[in-house]
C-alpha cells in the first residue's frame, strides 16, 4: 500500500555522494534539509491530520525543529493541501511548500539533506488508529504536538487558570452537512444556553472561516460537542483540562474516543440508546444503512445531564490543571 511504505517509490533511486556544485553533475542543487510527504486524504480533517501528526515526529527522528527547510509533497494531486488547511505548514516551513513534479520536472537534482517522513498508514504505526494498549491515557508526544502548533502557529490561552470563577466555555458543533444532523437543534442550543455558570457558542466551522481562526476558538473551549465527524479532530487544540462530547460515534465506537484518550482529554458520548430517535427522510444512495448518512434527535434532558457531568469535571481538571 502506497501510504504503509516508500519503497514501491524510491526502490529505484540511489544515493550518491554529494557532488560539488563545478562539477555541472546537477541541474539543480538543494541545500536545505528537504522533507519529502506523501499525503492522505487532505479533504478530510482528520485524516490530513495524520500527516502533520507524522511530520512532527519525523522531525523529532531527525532530531532538528529549524523551519528553514523544504517540505515537498511526493503527489501533485493533492493541491488541496494548501487551501483547506494549508495554515498548519506555517507551523512547520518558513518556505513555500512545494510540489515534486512542478518544482523539478525534467531536472536533474541533488539533495544535500533529504528526509522521507514518516507516513500516515504505517502497519501498526504512528497513525490515529494505532492499537492502543488497555489503560493508555494521554501520551506525551501528543499533548508535545500541541504545544508546537499553538506556539509556531502564535496561538494563545485566554483563560486565567488561576480565576476558577470564570465560566465553562462550551462550544457546540453545527454541521452543514444532508447526514449526521441534530434534529433538535434548537432546543439544544437552548438548553445549553441556559445553563448557569457557562458560556456558549454554536461552532459553524465551514471554509468560510479561516482554518486558522478555527484553531484559535477550539483552544480557547473547555467543552467541546459535536456528532460523529472529522470536525472532532478539533480537540488535539484543546487545552490539557478539556473535555470532548462526541454525540453519537454513528457505529464507529473508538475514532474519537482513542484520539481524546491519546490527547489526554475526557471523552464523553451517548449512553442511553432508548433517548435517541433516528430520523432521515432521504436515505442515501449508496450508504443507505450506514448510521453515518443519518440524522438523529436526542432526548434534551439527557444531553444535560451529560454536559453538567462535563462541566463539573472541566471545574475539577481546572482546580488541579498543573497536576495534568
Amino acid at each position: 500500500m502506497t501510504l504503509s511504505s516508500w519503497i514501491s517509490d524510491i526502490e529505484n533511486y540511489s544515493s550518491l555522494p554529494f557532488q560539488p556544485t563545478n562539477d555541472n553533475h546537477c541541474d539543480v542543487i538543494v541545500e536545505k534539509p528537504t522533507y519529502f510527504m506523501k499525503l492522505d486524504a487532505v479533504v478530510n480533517m482528520y485524516h490530513h491530520f495524520c500527516d502533520f501528526f507524522n511530520l512532527y515526529l519525523t522531525l523529532h527522528v531527525n532530531g532538528s525543529f529549524s523551519k528553514d527547510i523544504n517540505i515537498v509533497l511526493w503527489e501533485e494531486n493533492k493541491r488541496r493541501s494548501l487551501g483547506n488547511f494549508g495554515v498548519t505548514w506555517k507551523a512547520f516551513t518558513d518556505n513555500e511548500v512545494l510540489y515534486l513534479g512542478d518544482a523539478f520536472r525534467n531536472k536533474k537534482v541533488c539533495f544535500k539533506d533529504a528526509i522521507f517522513a514518516l507516513l500516515p498508514r504505517m502497519v501498526f504505526g504512528l497513525f490515529y488508529n494505532t492499537p492502543l494498549v488497555p489503560g493508555c491515557f494521554k501520551t506525551g508526544v501528543f499533548k508535545a504536538f500541541n504545544r508546537f502548533l499553538m506556539e509556531r502557529l502564535q496561538i494563545t490561552q485566554e483563560r486565567n487558570v488561576t480565576n476558577l470563577d470564570q465560566p465553562i466555555r462550551i462550544g457546540l458543533l453545527s454541521r452543514g452537512t444532508a447526514y449526521r444532523k441534530i434534529l433538535n437543534q434548537n432546543e439544544i442550543e437552548k438548553a445549553l444556553g441556559g445553563l448557569v455558570g457557562t458560556r456558549f457558542e454554536v461552532l459553524n466551522y465551514n471554509w468560510k472561516m479561516p482554518f486558522i481562526d478555527q484553531i484559535k476558538n477550539s483552544h480557547n473551549l473547555d467543552i467541546f460537542i459535536g456528532l460523529h465527524g472529522a470536525g472532532l479532530t478539533h480537540l488535539l487544540f484543546m487545552p490539557d483540562w478539556a473535555a470532548v462530547f462526541e454525540i453519537y460515534n454513528c457505529g464507529d465506537p473508538n475514532c474519537y474516543k482513542d484520539l481524546a484518550r491519546l490527547r489526554g482529554l475526557n471523552y464523553y458520548t451517548w449512553e442511553n440508546e432508548d433517548k435517541l430517535v433516528e430520523k432521515t427522510e432521504n436515505k442515501h444512495e449508496k450508504y443507505g444503512d450506514n448510521l453515518k448518512f443519518r440524522n438523529f434527535a436526542f432526548n434534551v434532558e439527557e444531553f444535560m445531564r451529560i454536559v453538567t457531568l462535563m462541566v463539573e469535571k472541566v471545574r475539577l481538571n481546572l482546580r488541579h490543571h498543573e497536576d495534568i
